[in-house]
């Protein structure tokens, strides 16, 4: 879901089903994964009274609108429900906030990674990490591991396409400064010069309303736009990383933010007890066997 340009490695493709690899649980990622400010989180400085949050003894969590399924639930990122909902609730819990100490601030997907002071302590929205965004912005640790995936309409000649070349004379789109744009130009590279939306509902529009032969948007996002929003259209496939290269979202954090430190603890620790797998299959358990694109 959802922005400058990310920088996405070129991936390698092999023709197979991928079982379950859209949702891998998150046992790989590190704290080395972490922009942060070079100090180790201490026990006594991830103290919730100690934590210098932008309003005192409430955590700040930002995110765009509308919030998309799955990884938030009926456009509420305060209910707690949908995946990223509950990784921002959990992460907050970690920290020593309940949920009624929890602030939402509606930011728009590019502004939360786009240089400047921020109005919120972190924000969760499926925000890739990459170096470029690293210059501007402090990452947490990966909370979740993704891959891009074609959708197109089910009559589309484009339907049955099996590898990225299949796919070179069509006219793509995707939602602007994402990483599925980035898969689009780096990896696809087809003849047409792709349409670019601000939102995903306008590459939607677009791909029903036939002004795109397909568009490309990450696994558990292709899934559920398929399943209750564009019944229509179907999971063409989806690419795979290159071995050492996972696209990971990570949760996104002032520059030199006195948080990072403590948030990436958290995460850590979420990934170390297993709630973000256990929360990948609660929310995500759907994105599974998409055909990998060669």
């Amino acid at each position: 879901m959802h922005l400058t340009a990310r920088s996405l490695l070129p991936a390698l493709f092999v023709v197979a089903l991928a079982a379950a690899t859209g949702c891998a649980p998150q046992e790989t990622s590190s704290p080395a994964d972490a922009s942060s400010t070079g100090a180790t989180a201490s026990a006594k400085s991830c103290d919730k009274a100690a934590l210098p949050t932008r309003a005192k003894g409430k955590l700040t969590i930002g995110t765009d609108k509308p919030a998309y399924a799955p990884w938030f639930q009926d456009d509420d990122p305060a209910s707690g429900k949908g995946f990223e909902s509950a990784v921002a609730y959990s992460v907050a819990k970690a920290l020593g906030y309940g949920k009624d100490q929890v602030v939402w601030q509606t930011v728009p997907f590019n502004n939360s990674f786009a240089p400047g002071e921020k109005n919120f302590d972190f924000d969760i929205n499926q925000v890739s990490i990459s170096d470029e965004r690293k210059r501007a912005v402090d990452f947490s640790s990966g909370y979740y591991e993704l891959r891009q995936a074609v959708i197109a309409l089910k009559n589309s000649p484009y339907a049955k396409a099996r590898t990225g070349a299949d796919l070179k004379g069509a006219k793509l789109g995707a939602q602007v400064g994402t990483t599925s744009l980035d898969t689009i130009n780096e990896i696809i590279k087809p003849a047409q010069k792709p349409a670019v939306f601000q939102k995903n509902d306008f590459a939607k529009s677009a791909l029903r309303n036939g002004q795109v032969d397909a568009i490309v948007v990450d696994l558990p996002t292709a899934f559920y736009i398929t399943s209750a929003e564009v019944p229509d259209a179907k999971v063409v496939g989806q690419f795979a990383n290159s071995a050492g290269t996972a696209e990971q979202f990570g949760l996104v954090l002032d520059k030199g933010s006195a948080l990072t430190s403590c948030v990436t603890r958290a995460v850590d620790g979420l990934r170390k007890d297993g709630t973000l797998a256990a929360l990948e299959k609660q929310w995500l358990s759907d994105a599974v066997n998409a055909p990998v694109l060669k």
